[in-house]
């Protein structure tokens, strides 16, 4: 039997539920007076997305236009005015190349899960990431709880989705998820800590970012279902699912390493910055060399 679509609504029920008590209760003094606007249009993308999950044939411009409304809505929910760029761009440039950055971000994350257990992990190491940040960097601490209930959500629903999975997350979870994982980074970002929201999601954004920059290259249709990310090449030659978001994850969580580095000087941020580049630049060589070299039993 096909293994069911759809496991994502419960991942982003929840956390949409438990992040509601949170900002109810007053924990996480990050999250501004608006951020209902977040949780609203989080819902209504794991909403549409479920419809298109289960009926199928949503129009892909209704879609994008959904993500449009939602991101838009949610820069007027971002911290400290949303100033992401941090008074480097104007205010109007700011907030539409924000806008942009967050709807490429929703995207490349639902692009991404297109194997077993890759989108759980990479949520569950930038939760990870953005809470222990949020303990060393006290202008983080209010997006800590935020991100230790996302970490959780995922950490508990990798059991079912590891392979062989037993449920998929579906466009209900990692359309939602995208959202969410961007506000948080952008919150991050407007408060300082541009280079560690770029570093927890820096695999995940190069892999999506070169696949599609080489896919226009060849004058394709992006929108178009396709198996050319560079994680794609290693399961094509031969890895498993479980090896190869092993390999990520750990090069995940390597990368978190390196973003709760840059808290401690401007020097330290920009070197963490390049090391970290380094190593995506080396997991994706990895990834795409793999067809050239035998197979081994995982």
């Amino acid at each position: 039997a096909p293994t069911p679509r759809g496991g994502g609504i419960a991942v982003i029920g929840v956390l949409l539920a438990v992040w509601l008590a949170l900002w109810l209760a007053g924990e996480g003094a990050a999250a501004p007076d608006n951020f209902w606007i977040v949780l609203i249009a989080g819902g209504l993308l794991a909403l549409i997305s479920w419809f298109d999950d289960v009926r199928g044939g949503l129009p892909a411009a209704l879609r994008f236009a959904a993500q449009a409304i939602a991101v838009g809505a949610g820069l007027f929910a971002l911290p400290n005015s949303g100033s992401v760029f941090q008074g480097a761009l104007p205010p109007a440039l700011d907030l539409a190349l924000s806008g942009l950055i967050w709807l490429w971000f929703l995207n490349l994350f639902n692009f991404m899960d297109g194997i077993d257990g890759i989108a759980g992990s990479q949520t569950a190491s930038a939760g990870i990431g953005l809470f222990a940040l949020g303990i060393l960097f006290p202008a983080a601490a209010g997006l800590g709880p935020y991100a230790l209930v996302m970490a959780a959500v995922a950490i508990g629903f990798l059991p079912w989705n590891w392979q062989p999975a037993r449920i998929f997350l579906g466009d209900v979870g990692s359309v939602p998820l995208g959202y969410v994982i961007g506000w948080l980074l952008l919150s991050l970002a407007s408060i300082g800590l541009w280079q560690a929201a770029l570093l927890l999601v820096l695999y995940f954004t190069a892999d999506a970012t070169f696949t599609l920059l080489r896919r226009l290259a060849r004058g394709e249709r992006i929108w178009r279902a396709h198996h050319e990310h560079y994680y794609q090449f290693a399961v094509a030659a031969g890895r498993s699912h479980a090896h190869v978001v092993l390999v990520i994850t750990g090069a995940n969580l390597l990368l978190a390493g390196l973003a709760l580095a840059t808290t401690l000087s401007p020097t330290t941020a920009w070197s963490a910055l390049v090391a970290g580049m380094l190593l995506t630049i080396c997991l994706l060589w990895y990834l795409r060399v793999a067809q050239n070299r035998p197979t081994h039993a995982d």
